[in-house]
């Protein structure tokens, strides 16, 4: 689970998105502000503390609002006045203009690495190589959709599914999954030892209401989805009877693998998504799926594959009923849409600019495409970013902050477990158990010990920028397989890059991470004092440490097993609150008609919710002796609270808000804030809020958890 903002993960962990990181999470594939600086001890001196300033920039602030009326517009709008909605963002932040900021710096990595020489096979080489091929519209403009041609038209050619099936059997060297997904990952009830997964998958979309929704909304984007089928594949020299037809294919075959799709909120129940059993029951079960072979074109060897975890079982019945009712072009259609859209963002602008006009425009309100540095940057950095990662800490993170910011995770650790301690619904033998997981946290910070050796990627600057996409594929197939089959779980794997904009928790491995960078403005501010550090970075790292105690992160013991550790009537204390806490988010209507998705944000509100409770504890005991002073009109205690509002500063499209509210785990910024501050008895008390103001909740209605 992370903060939230995830941007576009790579083809090679797509998959793993729903289960493995159940725990990305600032809301918002979360990107970065300002030059990364050594990070100041957390724990300062009563002298040092008085020179450091709120950190609450006055700028930022809305005084015509009153903050028990509207905490967030009080808090960030001044923000918003002042960054107005960019042309190419659906949604800009506080969060994004740090990423922003962020994606200058590793950009001008890539960008000094043009004008060295390099030896043949070292990372800058390679860095260097792709970045040109990204980064060379001209060739790509020339060269238009050539590159993928050779495929389509083997696809064209071929007229039955056994020889359809052979050609995504080449696929499958690169990673490809169509009808399902797959990955391997921890055996979450031996969590220990790495397996292969099954989930559901196939659908573009990838939320079953898309397709399946009559609402006027969702049926006007469904129907700019076919639109932009008969579009693209006129774009790839098909006329217009055609590309219909294969539209229509495509959506039937999308739609009903969407019937059979659990929802977002139904994927977050971890014991109902987990069924193991043996290959040969697989196969019994699953005889159309053709499994073995399609693993096994990908280099996985059968006797990796003796058991299999499915993640949805009743997804894999149907999908294995569909694929064995296909028709030859049915199938064909399939195969060559998965490819032209994966390979969409790699060929001519003039395919790149069809696919934002869905998906930026229609899907998210976006008016205009990124512009060509910062999309080359992303797209380099999906392939290759620990080995930018590992240039960029060496020029902007000194190893020294590692310990700095773990002396403020130790804070946060003793606050959550005198917090545990402190809960009165909770039995001993629960709360032993529950301490035992907290003290068993595998804490990474900054950026890992140990590198991905990248020798064996082949870059070619004499081939296609396609090509040298589907090459970094392979690689990452390749090297997946490698690490991981049959192998014990590497608890020293990271899963974001050193220099993203966000924070995670692993259940599998009970781990939390805070990569270098998210130590930035408007999270960490060496400038500012306690009151200001507590309520950023503090809530973050609380946030990540109540992931393992939120709705599915409880489902797993401290060593990481899906493993039932509270009694009882505790599971069902906790229920009660998580489910009220869901009922609540739920009642909050985010667009005329549209209401918020409490069931699904779940997860994310939990955290939200134990950050600011555990980080303000953490806050408080680090000044009791040495108490902070009213800066620019604002106590401590409020700066705590205006730090935490003004990271979710933000302006949104309309559009945007609609498709969050259907695919984000986390709740919109507005209400991250709104909904998250009338359930803290210390904001009332900071702000002065009282019965009859606006954003007044009862205690006896407010979440009391952790």
């Amino acid at each position: 689970m992370s903060l939230g903002r995830v941007s576009g993960d790579s083809r090679r962990n797509r998959h793993t998105i729903m289960k493995q990181l159940i725990n990305i999470h600032i809301n918002m594939k979360m990107k970065r502000f300002l030059p990364i600086v050594a990070m100041a001890s957390m724990v300062m001196t009563s002298a040092a503390q008085e020179q450091l300033r709120s950190g609450v920039d006055p700028a930022n602030l809305d005084r015509s609002v009153n903050p028990v009326t509207d905490f967030y517009d009080f808090a960030c709008g001044g923000w918003m006045k002042n960054h107005p909605l960019p042309a190419a963002y659906s949604r800009y932040g506080s969060f994004d203009q740090l990423g922003e900021d962020n994606d200058k710096r590793i950009n001008s990595i890539l960008s000094e690495l043009q004008s060295g020489t390099y030896a043949a096979g070292t990372a800058e080489k390679k860095l260097s190589d792709l970045y040109k091929l990204a980064t060379d519209s001209v060739r790509r403009n020339k060269e238009g959709i050539k590159p993928l041609m050779p495929l389509i038209g083997r696809m064209e050619k071929a007229k039955t599914i056994d020889a359809l099936f052979a050609i995504q059997l080449e696929l499958a060297s690169y990673g490809n999954d169509e009808f399902y997904g797959t990955y391997i990952g921890a055996d979450e009830k031996n969590a220990g030892w790495n397996i292969l997964n099954v989930v559901q998958s196939g659908i573009t979309l990838r939320q079953k209401e898309y397709y399946l929704d009559t609402d006027s909304a969702t049926t006007e984007i469904r129907e700019a989805y076919k639109k932009h089928l008969v579009r693209m594949f006129r774009l790839f020299g098909f006329n217009e009877k055609k590309a219909t037809a294969k539209m229509q294919n495509i959506m039937k075959i999308e739609t009903e693998l969407a019937k059979v799709s659990k929802s977002m909120a139904e994927l977050r129940d971890p014991e109902a998504n987990y069924t193991k059993m043996t290959l040969a029951d697989f196969n019994a079960r699953y005889p159309h799926s053709r499994l073995v072979e399609l693993m096994g074109a990908s280099g996985l060897k059968p006797e990796y594959m003796k058991e299999v975890v499915v993640g949805q079982t009743e997804f894999m019945d149907g999908a294995d009923r569909l694929i064995a009712s296909l028709t030859p072009d049915e199938y064909r259609d399939y195969l060559e849409w998965d490819q032209i859209k994966s390979s969409a963002n790699y060929l001519s602008d003039e395919v790149a600019a069809a696919q934002f006009d869905f998906f930026g425009k229609t899907m998210s309100g976006r008016k205009e495409m990124h512009p060509l540095w910062k999309r080359a940057t992303s797209q380099v950095e999906s392939q290759m970013g620990e080995a930018l990662g590992k240039i960029y800490v060496a020029k902007y993170f000194p190893a020294s902050s590692k310990e700095r910011m773990k002396k403020l995770v130790d804070n946060l650790q003793v606050a959550l477990g005198e917090r545990i301690k402190a809960q009165d619904w909770m039995s001993d033998s629960t709360k032993q158990n529950a301490l035992a997981k907290l003290n068993a946290f595998y804490v990474k910070i900054g950026y890992p010990d140990k590198w991905t050796d990248m020798s064996a990627l082949n870059i070619d600057p004499s081939k296609s920028y396609l090509e040298n996409i589907i090459e970094c594929y392979r690689f990452w197939t390749k090297h997946t397989i490698n690490k991981k089959a049959g192998k014990p779980v590497d608890k020293d794997e990271w899963h974001m890059y050193p220099q993203t904009v966000n924070a995670y928790y692993n259940p599998t491995t009970n781990e939390i991470c805070f990569p270098a960078g998210i130590l930035q403005v408007p999270f960490f501010d060496p400038t500012a004092d306690d009151a200001f550090n507590y309520g950023a970075i503090g809530v973050v790292i609380g946030h990540e440490m109540t992931h393992g105690f939120d709705d599915q992160g409880r489902h797993y013991d401290k060593d990481g097993n899906m493993n039932d550790w509270w009694t009882e009537s505790d599971g069902r204390n906790f229920m009660e609150r998580a489910d009220s806490y869901a009922a609540f988010f739920s009642s909050i209507e985010v667009l005329p008609g549209l209401n918020a998705n409490g069931k699904f944000t779940l997860g994310e509100n939990l955290a939200d919710h134990g950050g600011l409770q555990v980080a303000y504890y953490a806050f408080k005991n680090a000044t009791k002796d040495a108490p902070l002073p009213v800066i620019d009109g604002f106590t401590p205690e409020q700066r705590f609270f205006l730090a935490y509002a003004g990271v979710w500063a933000a302006n949104i499209t309309d559009a945007e808000i609609r498709n969050r509210t259907k695919s984000d785990p986390h709740s919109l910024g507005r209400w991250r804030v709104n909904g998250a501050l009338p359930h803290i008895d210390m904001w009332y008390d900071a702000f002065g809020v009282k019965e009859g103001d606006k954003m007044f909740i009862p205690k006896a209605q407010r979440l009391a958890l952790w």
